[in-house]
């Protein structure tokens, strides 16, 4: 299992965490330089070790990172968005609570998006690169590519356009993408067929009620 402190990538083991229903779990992604990018708090479903199902709920503290003069990913051209200088900051997800499944050894998550009244909308297959855990969460690489699938079974890949621009700052090579690609294509297939993760399960779901947000631990705006 890959260790990811701040700053550094190491082979060093370390033990491997449960986390039990109502509890906080980090999902972090971490850049394959060792540097941290986004974290969204969670609370924890069920997790087995292989499997975390946990949510991440509308209004939750999250940390991003800007650009020097603080221009969030999305309000920087193309070229800008995998380079330059990053500083951390708070802020809040917002707009949908989202029940997720993180698969410990694959590379990928599957994200269940629910309207504010708690209609399902969508899955999102998000595509990650693994790299375990620790002993606040899970940690993972964000593969740019991803897919969106909807309650019809029809389905269409995201992000495509900045393939390019992340291979050539150097956020992934092409074996990484290969890998991305076809952990993709195996979960379109299961979704053409309804098979789990789209066959319906968990779309009636709901947070607790008497959840509290999850907390964004302060140390995490400091690297």
């Amino acid at each position: 299992m890959l260790n990811a402190s701040a700053g550094n990538l190491s082979l060093e083991p370390i033990e491997q965490p449960i986390w039990l229903p109502g509890e906080e779990a980090l999902y972090s992604f971490w850049r394959l330089d060792g540097s941290l990018g986004t974290v969204h708090p969670a609370r924890v479903v069920a997790d087995d070790g292989d499997q975390l199902l946990c949510w991440v709920l509308d209004g939750t503290p999250i940390r991003v990172t800007t650009s020097p003069d603080g221009r969030s990913y999305r309000e920087m051209p193309l070229f800008e968005r995998f380079n330059g200088p990053r500083v951390p900051a708070r802020s809040t997800w917002r707009g949908t609570s989202t029940l997720r499944l993180v698969y410990e050894h694959r590379w990928v998550s599957v994200w269940w998006f629910f309207e504010a009244d708690g209609t399902f909308r969508n899955w999102y297959v998000n595509l990650e690169v693994p790299l375990g855990r620790d002993e606040l969460g899970v940690r993972r690489v964000d593969g740019v590519l991803d897919v969106e699938v909807f309650p019809d079974g029809t389905w269409s890949w995201k992000d495509e356009h900045e393939l390019a621009a992340a291979m050539a700052a150097g956020r992934f090579d092409r074996w990484h993408l290969k890998q991305l690609r076809a952990e993709g294509e195996r979960m379109i297939a299961l979704a053409e067929a309804r098979l789990f993760p789209f066959d319906g399960t968990y779309c009636d779901a709901a947070p607790d009620p008497k959840w509290a947000l999850p907390s964004l631990p302060d140390g995490l705006l400091r690297i």
